[in-house]
Parts: C-alpha cells; sequence; structure tokens
C-alpha cells in the first residue's frame, strides 16, 4: 500500500491537489499582494497599521542596508529573535529580498539556547529586540555573528510616540537591562541607511531554504527543518484552498495571538495572509489577557488563530464576553490538542466554531484541517489537499480504517531535511518522501483523522496503553482544574503509574475527587494514582504543556 489519498472526502469547493504553482519563490507571493492590495492593510500593532505598500517599501530598504552595508552574501543565514512587532515582517521580508536565509528565533531563549541554534546555523547576522540584547551581549563573541541588528519595541511608529513608549518601557517598566554590543546598529538607522540605494531583487530557486525553522528541542537537541521556497508556498496554496469559500479577498481581519517566529503562525499570517491580502492584528504578548482583549475591544475581527490554553484563558476573563462577535467566522486551532469542553464553550460564547488542524515543523507546518463546511470535532480533519497520508504498525506495516497507529506523511510541504544533520534526516524521513510524525493516530471512513496521542507520551500501564491526551481531555471537564498534564512514571508492579498534575484556584479540591470524577468515564486502569497541585505548568513559546519537563522532573527524584 503506498499511502491512502482522502481526495474524493472533501466538501464540494474543496480541489483534491493544489494543482501547478504559480510562484517560484516567497518573494512572488508578497509583489502580488502588494500589487493587488496595495492600499489594504497588511499588519498592525501598538495602534499602528502597516499597508501592503508601506510593506514593500520598508522591507526594500532592510534589504538594501544588507546588501549596501554588510558583507552578507545569498544564503548567509540571519537570525531574527522579534515578538510580534511590525519589525518582524519587514526584517523577514527584507532578508528574503537580499537573499538570506531566516532562522526565526524564540525570544524567550535561554542563553544556552540561542548559542546553540545561532552556532548550529552558522547565523551570520542577528536582530534582536532591546528587551534581550543583554543576553546576545554574551551569545554573539561565540558565535560566527558579525552583525547585529536591535530594535526597540515602538521602532516602528511615529514620533513622538515612538519615544514615548520607549522610554517608559526601558526607564519606567525597566525591561531592557543594560548591554553593550560593539558595532550594533539600530533597526532604524539600518533603514534610513537602506532608502540610499535600491534593493537588487535575489532570485532565489523553488528548492533554496527560505526559513530554517528549528524543532522545539522536546527530544533531545535543537533541529533545523529546511524549509525551502516550494515548501512553505505549497502550504500556502493547501491552506488557502480549505479556506477560500470563507474568505474575502483584502477583507479580513485575522487575530495573530501565536508568535510570528513559529511556523504555524508565520505559514497562516505571512504566507496566507499576505495572498488574500488579510490584515494581521499583531499580539505582542498575549499572555496578558486584559491588554489582549483591550486590544480586541477596538476592532471588528473576522478571524482569529490560538490553541487550547489561549482561549481558555481568553474566556475566563469577563471582558471577554462582552465583544462584538457578530462578524467572527473562522476560529483556527492548532499547535496542541483542542479540548473537547473548550471547543464547545468557544462556539456558545462566540457563535464560531473552532476548527481544528494539526501539523508539525516539518511540514511547514499544516498536514490536516476540518473543513469550514464539515467540522468534526474530536478530530484533526482531514489530510490537505495534494497531502497522502498513512497509518502503520511499529513494523512499519499498514493499518486499515479505524486502526491505531503511527501517522506517515508525504506532500510538496514536507521539509527538505535537518540542516547538516543527514543521519537523523534518513531517521525520520524516507528516500520516497515519507516523514514519520511520531503521533498515534487513526482514520476513519470518511478520512478524517483522529489524532490520539503522541509516540513517545503514551504511558504502558500493566501493558495497557494509556494515552495522556485522553485523560487531559477528561480531567478538563471538571469545573475547578484550568490546567492540566498527565505523564507516566516508573512503577515496580505495573511498569507505569499515572500521575496528574493539576492546576487550580480551588484550595479545597482533592484526588479523591478528581479519581471519583475520573470513574465516571474511564476504566479503572486509566484512572490516575497520583496527583499534584501546582500553582503552572511548563510551557512552551505558544502555550503547549511540556510533559517532558515534568516527566524529567520525577526521574530526577529517584536519582
Amino acid at each position: 500500500m503506498s499511502g491512502i489519498v482522502w481526495s474524493n472526502k472533501y466538501p464540494e469547493g474543496i480541489a483534491t491537489t493544489i494543482g501547478e504553482v504559480p510562484y517560484t519563490s516567497i518573494l512572488d507571493v508578497l509583489d502580488q499582494a502588494c500589487d493587488t492590495f496595495r492600499h489594504k492593510p497588511a499588519f498592525s500593532n501598538l495602534g499602528k497599521v502597516l499597508s501592503f505598500a508601506d510593506l514593500d517599501e520598508q522591507s526594500n530598504h532592510f534589504g538594501s542596508w544588507l546588501q549596501n552595508h554588510t558583507d552578507l552574501q545569498p544564503g548567509d543565514r540571519i537570525a531574527v529573535q522579534l515578538p510580534n512587532l511590525l519589525q518582524y515582517p519587514v526584517v523577514v521580508f527584507g532578508a528574503m529580498k537580499a537573499g538570506l536565509v531566516v532562522v526565526n528565533t524564540n525570544p524567550l531563549y535561554t542563553e544556552c539556547e540561542m548559542a546553540h541554534q545561532f552556532n548550529d546555523s552558522g547565523a551570520k547576522a542577528l536582530v534582536v529586540l532591546a528587551n534581550m540584547a543583554h543576553m546576545a551581549e554574551k551569545v554573539v563573541p561565540k558565535t560566527s555573528i558579525k552583525h547585529v541588528i536591535i530594535t526597540e519595541v515602538a521602532d516602528m511608529l511615529p514620533f513622538p510616540r515612538r519615544l514615548l513608549i520607549n522610554s517608559v518601557v526601558r526607564y519606567v517598566k525597566k525591561m531592557v537591562p543594560a548591554y553593550s554590543i560593539p558595532g550594533a546598529v539600530s533597526f532604524n538607522q539600518a533603514l534610513a541607511k537602506g532608502r540610499g540605494k535600491p534593493v537588487k531583487r535575489h532570485q532565489a530557486l523553488t528548492t533554496d531554504t527560505a526559513v530554517l525553522q528549528y524543532t522545539g528541542g522536546t527530544t533531545g537537541v535543537a533541529k533545523g527543518a529546511e524549509l525551502s521556497h516550494a515548501n512553505i508556498i505549497a502550504n500556502m496554496l493547501q491552506l488557502s484552498n480549505m479556506v477560500k469559500q470563507d474568505v474575502t479577498g483584502g477583507g479580513e481581519l485575522i487575530v495573530a495571538p501565536l508568535p510570528l517566529y513559529h511556523i504555524y503562525s508565520f505559514t497562516v499570517h505571512c504566507m496566507v495572509g499576505l495572498m488574500t491580502g488579510m490584515h494581521s492584528m499583531l499580539i505582542t504578548n498575549p499572555r496578558d489577557i486584559a491588554g489582549f482583549v483591550k486590544d480586541l475591544k477596538k476592532t471588528s475581527f473576522t478571524m482569529m488563530v490560538g490553541l487550547n490554553t489561549l482561549f481558555n484563558g481568553l474566556m475566563k476573563n469577563p471582558e471577554f464576553k462582552k465583544l462584538d462577535f457578530s462578524r467572527l467566522k473562522i476560529t483556527l486551532s492548532g499547535g496542541m490538542a483542542l479540548q473537547m469542553e473548550t471547543a464547545k464553550r468557544w462556539q456558545e460564547m462566540t457563535g464560531c466554531a473552532v476548527n481544528e488542524g494539526y501539523g508539525m515543523t516539518e511540514a511547514s507546518p499544516v498536514i490536516t484541517l476540518n473543513p469550514l463546511s464539515n467540522n468534526r470535532l474530536g478530530t484533526i480533519g482531514l489530510p490537505l489537499p495534494s497531502t497522502e497520508v498513512r497509518i502503520v504498525d511499529d513494523e512499519g506495516n499498514d493499518l486499515g480504517i479505524d486502526e491505531i497507529g503511527e501517522l506517515l506523511v508525504r506532500g510538496p510541504q514536507v521539509m527538505k531535511g535537518y540542516w547538516q544533520r543527514p543521519d537523523e534526516t534518513t531517521a525520520t524521513l524516507t528516500a520516497d518522501g515519507w516523514l514519520s510524525t511520531g503521533d498515534i493516530c487513526s482514520i476513519d471512513n470518511d478520512g478524517y483523522i483522529r489524532i490520539v496521542d503522541r509516540k513517545k507520551d503514551m504511558i504502558s500501564v500493566s501493558g495497557f496503553n494509556v494515552y495522556p491526551n485522553e485523560l487531559e481531555d477528561v480531567l478538563a471537564r471538571h469545573h475547578d482544574v484550568e490546567q492540566c498534564a498527565a505523564i507516566g512514571v516508573p512503577c515496580e508492579h505495573s511498569g507505569e503509574r499515572i500521575k496528574m498534575f493539576v492546576v487550580t484556584k480551588n484550595p479545597n479540591l482533592t484526588p479523591n475527587e478528581l479519581k471519583a470524577h475520573f470513574r465516571q468515564y474511564v476504566t479503572g486502569y486509566k484512572v490516575p494514582k497520583e496527583f499534584e497541585f501546582r500553582a503552572e505548568l511548563p510551557m512552551t513559546n505558544v502555550g503547549k504543556v511540556l510533559r517532558r519537563m515534568l516527566r524529567d522532573e520525577e526521574l530526577a527524584k529517584d536519582e
């Protein structure tokens, strides 16, 4: 069996393939968008709106500075360590115009993580927010980085508002520790110098690497997935095909709370949003729920992208419930499992269903999505157009309908490989293009995929497989539980026992009450033996609970 293509299962209006690709590089998409939607808003943040024309012009200036004031050459890597600010799309598209490869970098990285990523990628330039420049000061001398560009939060805003906000951030809130990086250039200085000469647009090949996107490092050392122009463009077209019937070109305002340096948000906002003329409203700090809701009050948004923890946080804010949701027509979820209870409450509160999808960094990233016209809660939807999937057992044998096994994927969005790691590429990607996802799934008769859990997160209790996602979904139904995570810990009697970590505001909540709750929904061996109450759980930059960190903490107790 070579794989399963569920092309005959799409609702009417969704093509089975993306067909002939009309673009050679990401810059072709940018050109078309800037011609078609020139005076429409492209991105907004902190009250400033950047039109498509502005984006084109400002990215030209940055690209020109890179070409004329540095020794960087096409193919060199530039690390971009920025939160959701207007500077991000300007830097990324400017870098691509100069032929550089973008290395998306989490601003919350530790010095050790920064050093690994900069050295592994061989980055020669770094764009960093001033708030993190004190860390860059220590890391840069240990790397090949020769050019550092520093920007402050409000640098894209007009004077005097720019000065006011930057001064408050630096001197009142004291969010910018002292730093000294000899030779560093300010972002606005680079733009000013870049205005002097036109940028000489680099003509990339479809197979050229556009982005080095590092995996989260949840298993071992973080690896850079090489995503080509063709990979990212294909995923843009695949996603666009799935939502085009509900998207009005140049007429959508999409809320962007997930960081653009994450490939999910990058593809949605910087690619699909670009192609369809969307206005992406950038949320710099989505963890500040009160500030986030305050921003939402000022707009009439039509689309929202988020994930389970974010939706829960918003719905617990009393002001969120008062917002006008009359124009909200699409809510997309990805990045972590969407819990049924969360999806139901979101629809009740906003009147808009949550369409869950699934992806991974190595696939640019989206692999499946629930069609907007035929959404099935509890599933991750159908494979995107031009995407093949298989479910296999531990020996690699193909499984049938409703059987549980590992999901394999093949399609034009699948990465070239891991940067300078041929052995790991071979272990993950077969010669004929099948990507091992490491996720345990099943496919129903209509082609809808249900993700059971991560292969590595599966808990074995006396030989029975228990999946943390199922347990977390059950516990999320308890009215006193705000967050939870399930892991397996070693047990001499049963191999592993289930331990549950719980965040609650009810100080009187007891393990016995939670066990009683579980017994209503799951069989005996799935009921957790141990509960630990915590004020918070460790999370990734996009709000996904790090089970690995919890497991490591438990193992360390036994050493």
